[in-house]
């Protein structure tokens, strides 16, 4: 009897995660439709917090290949009543061309800081710190008033959709909200890798921040997120951290101190997909080492007063869920294969009695694996419409292997962080075709 129930208690496990795709694309749909009138009905009530300074600060480590464009990109950008974002790069100690590339943009809203070792290359925490610092310090200079000044994160191979700013301030013009995430999508999604990515990014990140918006536990992110500088300052004089996920770590912080975090699918950043497996295992190994690191917060999550249960559930949720992903999959896995070996001898188990069963369990488990991966493709194809669906069905076909790389990542990052490993090799850049620069005209 206990081994039918271990077997119902598998089927359980496996048929939740259909189940709760369906929930997720429904609340995906139904946010957009609903949540966005909630909130610009909402966004005066604390008074107008709209902003009116924009900093966008792109981290640079050896980005000679996509720098040049991501700063273009960026120059061009404009906010309400066509106000112009500063740019600023934070050179972190590079040793190929970036420094030429930068040097060839000649435009006055353009800060290049430049910072050699041995202060240059600790992380990009420490970048982003550095950057931060400056800004403060020139609004202080200015008499601006923190709470009017944004800093926008955008990578070295970032590039901002047009109306980035004047939606990032539409969402900020609630005074208790302190940041705001943007959707990702990736450009490169040509090849099958960097397809999936962009189903990834464009459907299923995107209904699990919808999701976590309306709970109020937005999650920020390396890329598109942007904060009122008067949040960053109540932080002290390093908010990002050291941790591998910077941004997932001032998110929690944010949260903790009670600053509000909104998300929204109407602007986007978009960036390079890493198109080689290894490099793209090594990637996911690093935020898979940082979530972990990011488990110190636990405690100080379950005894805060600012996070209701439901919010609590969504976080802790969010913290552990690759973790308990992992150890499903192994103890699955193990059942399946002291089935079979069991079975080759002729001394079947209680659980896996003959190969029929082992096969009618084989094939449960294929269209469980691969029924997610083709809903969020429909739901990519209904809401973007900015791929074909045949593409986007053979991305949802690579699904399923896509998830087996981030279960060895989870298996590595655990390995590392056991071993005290931090150090990273560089994400590599593809080059890509030159855009122009922002006429001067557009300087004021």
């Amino acid at each position: 009897m206990s081994g039918w129930l271990i077997l119902v208690a598998g089927y359980a496990i496996m048929l939740s995660w259909p189940i709760s795709t369906v929930a997720l694309v429904t609340i995906g749909v139904r946010y957009v439709a609903s949540r966005r009138q909630d909130l610009v009905a909402r966004s005066l009530q604390h008074g107008d917090g709209t902003p009116e300074h924009f900093w966008i600060i792109v981290p640079a480590l050896n980005e000679e290949v996509v720098v040049g464009n991501t700063v273009k990109a960026a120059l061009g950008l404009s906010g309400p009543g066509h106000t112009l974002a500063r740019v600023l790069v934070v050179d972190d100690g590079s040793d190929d061309r970036t420094p030429e590339v930068l040097a060839a943009i000649d435009h006055p809203r353009l800060h290049v800081m430049r910072r050699d070792l041995p202060n240059a290359r600790k992380g990009k925490g420490e970048a982003l710190n550095a950057a931060y610092r400056y800004i403060a310090e020139q609004t202080a200079l200015a008499g601006v008033s923190p709470d009017k000044v944004v800093l926008g994160i955008i990578d070295g191979d970032g590039q901002g959709s047009r109306n980035i700013l004047l939606e990032v301030s539409r969402m900020l013009r609630d005074t208790a909200i302190g940041a705001v995430q943007v959707q990702v999508r990736i450009r490169n999604r040509n090849k099958l890798l960097g397809a999936v990515q962009d189903l990834e990014f464009g459907s299923i990140v995107n209904a699990c921040q919808s999701l976590r918006d309306m709970l109020d536990t937005v999650g920020l992110g390396g890329n598109g997120q942007f904060t009122r500088l008067s949040a960053l300052l109540a932080l002290g004089d390093a908010p990002w951290s050291a941790c591998l996920v910077e941004d997932l770590e001032l998110g929690l912080r944010m949260h903790l101190s009670g600053v509000g975090i909104r998300y929204t699918s109407r602007a986007a950043v978009t960036q390079q997909a890493v198109v080689d497996v290894r490099r793209l295992t090594r990637q996911r190994t690093r935020w898979a080492q940082g979530n972990l690191q990011c488990a110190r917060y636990l405690r100080q999550l379950v005894t805060s007063k600012r996070i209701g249960w439901t919010s609590l559930a969504e976080v802790l949720h969010y913290l552990l869920s690759p973790w308990a992903n992992a150890l499903v999959t192994v103890a699955l896995a193990g059942t399946v294969a002291a089935g079979s070996v069991a079975l080759a001898v002729g001394h079947p188990l209680s659980l896996i009695g003959s190969w029929l069963v082992l096969g009618q369990s084989a094939a449960v488990w294929l269209i469980v694996t691969w029924f997610p991966g083709f809903v969020w493709a429909l739901l990519h194809r209904f809401r973007l419409r900015d791929e074909t669906l045949p593409r986007l069905l053979v991305a949802a076909l690579a699904y399923p292997a896509f998830l087996l790389l981030g279960l060895v990542a989870t298996y590595r990052a655990i390995a590392r962080q056991a071993t005290g490993r931090q150090a990273w090799a560089k994400t590599e850049r593809l080059a890509e075709e030159e855009i122009p620069t922002p006429a001067l005209a557009l300087a004021a």
